[in-house]
């Protein structure tokens, strides 16, 4: 033990500290803690300091001192229930330190044995600290705990029994051991002083790291005690430390709840001076009963310190009695005066308590007394209480600064997706972020916005900046500081959708990106761009679901997309039933808070299949597929047209918008799209479809007799051909004789002299699909079928690659291109015709594969294609398995059958191709069974080769073993033919049956794509489409630069411009219905089965709670009529003694009758009586004491003693009745607790007393 030695005040030892081996002479092996001895005068802050830093004990978020009387080796079940599961488990759950007496003995190993008990029966968790604090006089063996030579540790063994009364061992349940040495030996008590003003110095502190959150509660628990304690508890209330009386325990805590009781029942007036001795007298019958009444009287005066508990409160929980014992203790309507406690309710998650005792409305709280409380709130993760605290007056725009927003983020766990994803931006920046001063640490502001844009790409990560636009402002919220939702070069639209909203939505990306499932739930409900926001959260929630390394958080955020996705999906069917143009507005407006993307972007990119099924989604989608031809126009009339171009100005094909008048609806948002130039407001098709400026005018459907205006068939005829239907009848009539004429180079014109004239056409052809190919990849994948492009000034060159080719039928078009023309170049290389002539035959296998793409658009035919490339997938695992089955057969075979063949490619065919082929049933029994060939000398060893029959037979095969290749070639079509070839066939049943459930679903997905495609495409088909392709070069080479405006109609798809009037507008209107829904979907939960048995119960409980309390009424009712009968019969007996004695004048009058039956008691007015003078006391006692007869026996302390009531009855309700008997009413006002009244007696026919 390692000793610091230092002198006591006295001249003894004083400081001792170390570690502690506790050896007990049971069946406990070794426990290893830590002790120190000091004086009492040691000053409080050196030992937490010690503690906390030294020992390593956590700073506790609550103390609870337990006090209790020596008490017995059994104690009550319910007791030991209460510091089992209460009180032991009440710590580890909130982090508290249990301090007492720390001897196994008393109340101290009571605790001891609680926290022995709870850290045996749980598993894992925070280790319960409890720590003694005892008087080092009545330690036992307290010598071994002292080595001058020094030793470590020290070695406690202790024997016999433990409370011999003189000294008492320590309990070896305890973390820690504080031994005070103040002078005395075998004295208890020593240690309440210094006990004292450690408690009192640890209420002063802050919990948390480095002292940064609420003061530290300390709460006294006294269970039993003797009259010591009283003592204990009035320094404790004079400290301002609150105190948990355990009624039902006995000693001091039964005495304290009884007179705290009387104290406060209604009526009383204050505790009964006489009751109150004689309960005194009863708990403490050998102590001093002035002092001890004194001492009850200062404790009651901070009756508000005081909480009692007993056994009948039921089974709440010891964390709810505790704050609610804090609260209590305030005493104060001034919020300031909570605020810790509301902070200790969040940190304990007791909503509940924070409703029924902070947020009743006698407390007025403001917006900044709020702020540290939900800060709480959310790092710790409590969406109720956010709700609680917002819904109380909370501005979260002055609330969210900048710093706090870092302070989420920098709560990230430290091997989390996001930590690393903040950690990589972090590094990747290379520049480091201006600090916040906030605090003793910096805090640096995490490049949030690069991993958005890492994550989901600058299309729809939300604007954010990308580190330079950070403003260290702690006191300016988000309604000044735009810095954390806008990039620098953010549009002016951008900035006012955004503002007044930025705090909601950066508060749910902190939600997502930190998986806070129930908070990113409410924040969404509290924001904007509900629909929007909805998909983009499902988005971000898919994307790091499948980088998440861990697997349940990967299946916690797929959880929480689906979700989200079904949100969007409830909210835009909820605004589609309401309005159908504008549903399709909010479809096509672009979202400033997720990177200008549309909801369709984000639903593509999220794969939100559920999104595209709605109706509303899918009427917009027929819409555009038809342009502006109506969506009733028959297919056939259709094809006539397209081959007979001169039907279109027939009433064969009928137009939508080109010839009806537009609705009032329509061009309330067409004007409101016109103000200020914010662009078109209906979707930007491309130039080569509809010229642009063209006005629109209305008349009569179609061409009578063929004659039309010359403008009117212009319009038309654009209308028509710019239609992504008959732009798809176009593209696949092309592609058909496409390869009706690479067919026919290959099978008929592909000689080897100079290229011929169609070959030359084939070429040209190929070339201007490379050409539609580089367009829509330098266009930034706006015909992609995996996400939609931004167009060119809206990403890199290097992200709409990847755009592109993130999709497989464009992979599929460059590995065709890239054969085709690799394949020409050999066929123009002189010596590799045939090379060429072989690639190209594989390439058009390719190109033919290709046509399949075509098939999306079809219903039926559509999923087909789905379950052909998801069965692809499982084609490969069984390859797998077959791969290894096969090599492992061919390998085993071949070397017992030719064991000597040394021809390496016949080796390998016969490897690999025989036992494919025999898969298939081709078996050459001939070739492997020897009993089938000729037994030839084939070398020099006779009888142990054998020839195959047949001029091409091969090598000799060897007779050894033969059994053996025939018993594989068994095995081997048992496990290939019926094992595996049944489980592939059982893989593609399951993958059938899952995609055909969902048809409907992948058809529609699918339909988006083809249809978005083909919207962007030009309208003329290859190979003519190279006219289009030099009209954008030429376009694009004399186009002139200009300042930043939205892109051009021509390269904006599936958008539209609304201006600022129309967005609000939009968004107010789509605000409404999310509120709509969110009722009808609290309506619908609230009527649910499992919320009506809820209800249900709580009302149980609380008629069950009510009938206890009815119960105890009527017993207390029971107990008071007992009293009442007695006081009458004494009563009476009163009456009747004084009406034969000389103290009433004789032949006065009778007292007049009263209304009411015999032995009832009635209320009169009569005044109350005075007080008795002293003499008149002394003159009575004499006078009684002096009447003969039966009266003569009872002093007047014994009618006191049977005159106590009950405090239920209040002492102004009855009065005296008659004042002709003034000595009647002098004598009851010696007796504060009785209260005269008349009732008739049977005995006499004077009146008596009832009380």
């Amino acid at each position: 033990l390692s000793l610091g030695l230092c002198p006591h005040p006295s001249g003894s030892l004083s400081h001792l500290s170390g570690s502690l081996s506790l050896s007990l002479w049971v069946s406990v092996p070794s426990l290893w803690v830590s002790f120190l001895r000091l004086s009492d005068r040691t000053d409080p802050a050196t030992v937490y300091s010690l503690v906390t830093r030294t020992w390593g004990f956590r700073a506790p978020n609550l103390v609870v001192s337990v006090l209790g009387g020596s008490g017995g080796p059994v104690l009550q079940t319910w007791l030991q229930d209460l510091l089992r599961r209460g009180l032991v488990r009440a710590a580890q759950s909130t982090g508290a330190w249990i301090v007492t007496g720390g001897l196994h003995t008393g109340i101290g190993r009571h605790v001891g044995v609680a926290v022995r008990d709870h850290q045996m029966a749980s598993t894992g968790g925070t280790k319960v600290v409890a720590m003694g604090v005892a008087p080092w006089g009545v330690v036992r063996n307290r010598d071994t705990l002292i080595n001058p030579k020094g030793s470590f540790p020290a070695r406690y063994r202790w024997r016999g029994d433990p409370e011999d009364g003189v000294q008492f061992p320590l309990d070896y349940n305890y973390s820690a051991f504080f031994l005070v040495d103040d002078g005395t030996h075998g004295c208890l008590g020593g240690e309440n002083r210094f006990r004292l003003r450690l408690e009192s110095y640890i209420s002063q502190q802050k919990t948390g790291v480095g002292g940064t959150g609420i003061d530290i509660p300390v709460l006294l628990l006294l269970i039993d005690g003797d009259e010591k304690m009283l003592t204990r508890i009035e320094n404790a209330t004079q400290a301002q430390l609150p105190c948990l009386l355990v009624a039902g325990s006995g000693g001091a805590a039964d005495c304290l709840a009884e007179t705290l009781e009387d104290t406060l029942a209604p009526g009383s007036g204050g505790a009964r001076q006489g009751e109150a001795r004689d309960r005194i007298r009863r708990f403490f019958p050998k102590g001093d009963l002035e002092v001890l009444q004194a001492q009850v009287e200062r404790i009651m005066t901070r009756k508000e310190l005081l909480t009692v508990y007993s056994s009948e409160d039921g089974s709440e929980e010891f964390e709810t009695i505790v704050l609610k014992a804090l609260v209590k203790a305030c005493g104060s309507s001034e919020a300031s005066a909570y605020l810790d406690e509301l902070r200790l309710a969040v940190a304990w998650n007791r909503v509940d308590i924070a409703q029924s005792e902070l947020f009743r409305g006698d407390i007025q709280w403001r917006s900044f007394h709020l702020e540290a409380s939900l800060m709480d709130a959310l790092l710790n993760d409590r969406p109720e209480f956010v709700r609680l605290l917002i819904s109380h007056g909370l501005s979260l725009g002055h609330f969210l600064t900048p710093m706090r927003l870092a302070q989420l983020y920098s709560a990230a766990p430290p091997n989390s997706l996001i930590r690393n994803l903040l950690d990589q931006a972090s590094h990747n920046a290379g520049t480091k972020a201006p600090a916040l001063k906030g605090g003793a640490a910096e805090l640096r502001p995490p490049d949030v916005g690069h991993v958005l844009r890492m994550l989901l790409g600058k299309m729809c990560a939300p604007r954010y900046p990308s580190g330079g636009a950070w403003d260290p402002h702690p006191g300016q919220g988000f309604g000044e500081s735009m810095c954390l939702l806008s990039d620098k070069a953010t549009s002016p639209l951008s900035l006012d959708a955004g503002l007044g909203q930025a705090p909601w939505s950066d508060l749910l990306l902190w939600a997502l990106l930190l998986n806070r499932a129930q908070m990113a739930m409410y924040f969404w409900e509290m924001g904007s761009n509900a629909v929007s926001s909805a998909l983009g959260a499902c988005l971000l929630l898919r994307v790091m679901a499948r980088l998440e390394p861990d697997a349940e958080e990967a299946a916690r955020r797929k959880d929480l997309a689906f979700k989200f996705e079904g949100m969007g999906v409830d909210l835009f069917g909820e605004c589609y039933r309401s309005s159908e143009v504008r549903a399709a507005r909010l479809l096509l407006r672009r979202c400033p808070l997720w990177g200008d993307a549309t909801c369709l972007q984000l639903a593509m990119q999220a794969d939100a299949r559920a999104f595209f099924a709605q109706d509303g989604v899918q009427s917009l989608l027929t819409q555009k597929w038809w342009g502006d031809m109506a969506s009733t126009t028959p297919i056939w009339a259709l094809v006539l047209s397209f081959f007979c171009p001169p039907l279109i100005y027939t009433r064969l094909i009928t137009f939508r918008k080109s010839e009806e008048e537009p609705t009032r609806e329509e061009l309330e948002f067409d004007m409101d799209s016109v103000i200020n130039g914010e662009g078109p407001v209906g979707t930007a098709d491309p130039a080569e479809k509809t010229p642009l400026g063209v006005p629109r005018q209305s008349g009569r459907p179609g061409c009578c007799g063929g004659r039309c205006g010359g403008r009117r068939c212009l319009r038309r005829w654009f209308h028509f051909w710019g239609a992504p239907v008959t732009i798809f009848m176009g593209n696949v009539v092309s592609y058909l004789l496409f390869l009706l004429l690479f067919s026919r180079v290959l099978l008929v014109d592909f000689r080897p002299a100079p290229p011929g004239s169609l070959e030359l056409l084939l070429y040209f052809w190929a070339f201007t699909l490379l050409c539609e190919e580089l367009r829509q990849g330098l266009s930034g994948g706006g015909g992609s079928l995996a996400s939609g492009g931004p167009g060119p000034g809206h990403a890199s060159l290097s992200q709409r690659l990847r755009l592109y080719l993130a999709d497989s039928w464009n992979q599929c078009d460059l590995v065709a291109l890239t054969c085709f023309l690799l394949g020409v170049g050999c066929r123009l290389t002189p010596g590799l015709y045939h090379l060429g002539r072989t690639v190209l035959c594989i390439d058009f296998m390719v190109f033919t594969v290709r046509l399949l793409h075509i098939f999306t658009v079809n219903k039926q035919l559509g999923p087909k294609i789905v379950i052909v490339s998801k069965m692809m997938k499982d084609v490969f695992f069984f390859l797998f398995f077959l791969g290894v089955w096969l090599v492992a057969y061919g390998v085993a075979t071949e070397g017992l059958l030719r064991p000597r063949d040394s021809d390496f490619p016949s080796v390998l065919r016969r490897v690999f191709y025989r036992p494919y082929l025999q898969i298939f049933g081709q078996i050459p029994q001939e070739d492997m069974d020897v009993a089938l060939m000729e037994h030839s000398n084939c070398s020099s060893e006779p009888g142990f080769w054998a020839h195959p029959p047949g001029a091409q037979a091969g090598t000799c095969v060897s007779q050894y073993a033969n059994w053996l290749v025939v018993l594989l070639l068994v095995i081997f079509l048992l496990v290939a033919n019926i094992l595996l070839v049944n489980l592939l066939i059982a893989m593609f049943s399951y993958t059938f049956g899952k995609v055909q459930g969902n048809s409907d679903l992948y058809w529609k997905a699918q339909r988006y794509r083809l249809i978005r495609e083909f919207h962007s495409r030009p309208a003329l088909a290859p190979p003519f489409i190279v006219i289009s392709h030099l009209r954008l070069l030429l376009r694009q080479l004399c186009r002139r630069p200009r300042s930043p405006q939205p892109s051009s109609p021509a390269l904006e798809h599936f958008r539209v411009y609304l201006s600022k009037e129309a967005e609000r507008k939009l968004l107010t209107w789509e605000s409404v219905h999310k509120e709509n829904f969110l009722l009808a979907r609290a309506r619908d939960k609230r009527e649910s089965d499992s919320e009506r048995l809820k209800r249900t119960s709580q009302k149980v409980d609380l008629a069950l709670k009510q009938l206890g309390h009815i119960r105890e009424y009527e017993q207390r009712l029971k107990v008071l009529e007992r009293e009442v009968q007695q006081c009458s019969r004494v009563l009476g007996w009163v009456a009747e003694a004084l009406s034969r004695s000389a103290l009433l004048p004789p032949g006065g009058p009778p007292p007049p009758d009263l209304p009411g039956s015999k032995g009832q008691c009635v209320a009169s007015a009569c005044a109350s009586p005075a007080s008795v003078p002293v003499f008149l006391r002394v003159f009575l006692s004499r006078r009684l004491s002096s009447v003969p007869g039966s009266l003569s026996w009872s002093p007047l302390s014994l009618l006191y003693s049977r005159l106590r009531l009950s405090s239920f009855l209040p002492v102004s309700q009855f009065f005296c009745l008659s004042p002709s008997l003034p000595i009647t009413c002098s004598l009851f006002s010696l007796f504060p607790q009785t209260e005269p009244c008349w009732r008739t007696s049977r005995r006499s026919p004077h009146r008596g007393f009832c009380s």
